[in-house]
């Protein structure tokens, strides 16, 4: 999965338009969505994605996806506080300078029209309340506009426009693939119906208290550590002067998240692809970064399953 060069496998050779949408944590998936498809042999010839859709559609169409993906698995504590840079204004919790500096380094300073397949990260210009497709231009910029959640991540100023995360207005962003040639169209949609909860067995309970006891299962994804960022830093007592009300944070994501599952469909039902691959809304929360080899997992399994409806899978 190094390159999204085209695929030898004789097992499909149908070209596709992936779409990858957003979600938060959850577009980890994405990452497993695209094994499956390059092991069934389709050749993923443009990608059209926001928010981490974009993110882990541009480290594909780059070669750096795997290496993305050994680098979350082991990062550590220090390593993450080491990546926020804490915002002292009202536009979001975290300017991202950090963290997208690293992002850059993982793809360089790599043009989008100079990538080997079509690829688009849609934005939302919040000044004019109308999506934007970044389709020229560095990668790495394109992703930091595109992935910039409200009330996390400060807003990107690009050309002029003040842009966010693209999945406020459109969560799967599936317009951008009509004028490809592809055989097919296939979005991934991380707002699916909700799963039934996993019985808990001696077995995963073993496997569960194991994670508890990673720096990584005492997390709730990035807000609690932005927590452990407060109380490091300033002690506790810093922490609580903020004025931040955690809870309102939580359900702030809460509700971006109910948005963007409720805009997702109507797009669906709008502008159906020939494949639809959901992922459970309720598979991890939108910030749960630390779920990277179950969801990944997940995003296989799914892809699979809605893969085997076309005959001769």
């Amino acid at each position: 999965m190094n390159h999204p060069t085209k695929n030898s496998t004789p097992a499909k050779n149908k070209t596709v338009s992936l779409v990858l949408g957003s979600g938060g944590a959850r577009g980890l998936a994405h990452i497993g969505v695209i094994r499956c498809l390059e092991e069934k042999g389709y050749q993923i010839c443009s990608i059209s994605g926001c928010s981490m859709g974009a993110l882990i559609g541009g480290l594909y169409a780059t070669g750096k996806l795997d290496a993305y993906e050994d680098w979350l698995k082991q990062l550590s504590k220090t390593e993450l506080l080491g990546l926020i840079d804490v915002s002292w204004n009202s536009s979001g919790l975290i300017k991202g300078e950090k963290l997208f500096n690293k992002l850059a380094d993982f793809l360089g300073d790599v043009q989008i029209e100079d990538l080997d397949i079509a690829y688009t990260a849609v934005a939302t210009d919040i000044d004019h309340e109308k999506e934007v497709w970044l389709q020229t231009g560095l990668l790495h910029k394109a992703i930091r506009a595109s992935i910039s959640l409200p009330m996390i991540f400060t807003p990107y100023e690009h050309h002029g426009m003040t842009l966010i995360d693209g999945g406020v207005l459109n969560p799967v962003p599936i317009a951008p693939t009509f004028s490809d040639h592809n055989d097919l169209i296939i979005a991934v949609n991380l707002g699916g119906k909700p799963q039934d909860k996993v019985q808990e067995t001696p077995e995963n309970d073993k496997q569960n208290s194991s994670e508890s006891s990673d720096w990584l299962g005492h997390l709730n994804g990035i807000t609690d550590t932005i927590k452990d960022f407060f109380v490091e830093k300033f002690g506790q007592q810093k922490d609580k002067s903020i004025g931040l009300d955690w809870d309102v944070l939580d359900i702030s994501n809460r509700a971006f998240d109910s948005m963007q599952n409720t805009i997702a469909r109507q797009k669906l039902a709008s502008y159906p692809p020939d494949f639809t691959i959901d992922i459970p809304r309720n598979a991890c929360g939108m910030l749960e970064f630390n779920q990277v080899e179950r969801m990944v997992k997940l995003g296989y399994e799914q892809a699979e399953k809605a893969l085997s409806t076309r005959p001769g899978n």
